[in-house]
């Protein structure tokens, strides 16, 4: 597979993605930022828990 036939497909996959939305049906995006939102908080809890100066 050659550069320019990668980089063919890459543009025709992007293509489709954009005329139907960008946006997969059952994503909820309230949900997935919030559970970001939570796994980050949650990293930084556990960090700051390892650095406790004793």
């Amino acid at each position: 597979m050659s550069l320019t036939s990668t980089a063919h497909q890459l543009v025709t996959v992007a293509a489709e993605g954009a005329e139907h939305g960008g946006n997969h049906e059952s994503l909820n995006p309230l949900l997935v930022g919030g559970g970001a939102f939570v796994a980050l908080l949650l990293l930084l809890w556990i960090t700051t828990r390892f650095n406790r100066d004793r």
